[in-house]
């Protein structure tokens, strides 16, 4: 493409489109025809130079006078009771559902992987040791010691609202940091795993793995769950920079980043909800298999919410991004 012959020959389209924006008085049916029509000729010429000769200058211009056209035309919109309704019953769970082929690998092998950390820790003194002194340890893993003190050490309300803003952090941490080639998300579900080693290493050692998992599991299954989530968002994030498939990298980024920001806040909800068991629940006096079975019974609310309402949702076309009437305007360019 000859951007300055582009240039020349639509300048007074982009110009004529501009003045009937700065228009204080409101238009008439032709002048209302003309901006609707000028607004797609200007959205595809807006595509046209992303696409084939980008140049930032024209690029900024077109691009906010494609926003102020669209924002003329459609009006301000405002979130609505339909919006929050449409998004948790059908946006986030095929968000979800859609994000499985990443987030379920992800799962197993994370959890494999802090397994046989906690079995490598359990079973070799020496690196127990390198971790803390003997003292130390036995101070960690006794009857009343710290692992069992840590949940009720606080107030549960305000325990749970920490435990669910540090969770929610490192779940939109994943999300955000997915657009790394996923690098920091790998290190970030490390941590996490080498973390749940060391607990479930240590404990074992000491005889007391079903104490362990009496208070891991409560929140930990819904807990771990949203992270490992989050973790395949932000994979498939980064690996769509690598290859975006048939559509342009720019539109797969921006399909991909909006799904992953609506993505955040769903799992928001959903560490709530962990945070909630984790600074209630789980330092309770229930019988243990009452806290476990309070946390499985959430777990599995989860995934059947996930599994059938979002896989229905995605068989209808539900995709998890915003409705047509709220994305960027765009044309379709060919594979």
């Amino acid at each position: 493409m000859d951007l300055d012959v582009f240039v020349s020959v639509h300048r007074a389209e982009w110009d004529r489109l501009d003045a009937l924006l700065r228009r204080r008085r409101r238009l008439n049916g032709a002048e209302a025809d003309e901006l609707v029509a000028l607004y797609q000729r200007t959205a595809t010429h807006l595509s046209l130079i992303q696409s084939s000769a980008p140049d930032p200058q024209l690029t900024g211009r077109l691009s906010q006078l494609v926003a102020r056209a669209r924002s003329a035309i459609t009006g301000t919109r405002r979130a609505s009771w339909r919006d929050v309704t449409r998004f948790l019953g059908q946006g986030f769970p095929a968000a979800v559902y859609r994000a499985r082929h990443w987030w379920i690998p992800t799962a197993l092998i994370s959890t494999t992987t802090a397994i046989l950390l906690g079995w490598w820790i359990g079973t070799h003194p020496d690196v127990q040791s390198s971790i803390a002194a003997p003292s130390q340890l036995r101070e960690l893993t006794r009857p009343g010691g710290e692992y069992e003190t840590y949940y009720s050490s606080h107030p549960a309300a305000a325990f749970a609202a920490q435990v669910w803003t540090n969770n929610a952090q490192a779940a939109a941490m994943c999300l955000v940091l997915g657009i790394f080639l996923g690098l920091p998300v790998l290190w970030i579900l490390f941590e996490n795993m080498l973390n749940l080693g060391v607990g479930f290493g240590l404990m074992s050692s000491a005889g007391r793995l079903d104490t362990f998992l009496g208070l891991v599991l409560p929140h930990g299954l819904l807990e771990l769950t949203a992270v490992f989530v989050a973790a395949g968002t932000g994979l498939r994030l980064g690996w769509t920079l690598i290859d975006p498939g048939p559509r342009t990298r720019r539109t797969a980024l921006a399909e991909e980043g909006r799904a992953a920001v609506g993505m955040a806040i769903g799992l928001a909800l959903v560490l709530f909800v962990s945070g909630a068991i984790e600074g209630f629940v789980t330092p309770s006096g229930l019988p243990t298999w009452a806290r476990i079975g309070i946390g499985v019974l959430a777990e599995l609310a989860f995934l059947t919410y996930v599994f059938v309402l979002g896989g229905r949702a995605v068989r209808a076309g539900e995709t998890g991004d915003l409705e047509a009437a709220d994305r960027s305007a765009s044309v379709p360019t060919a594979a």
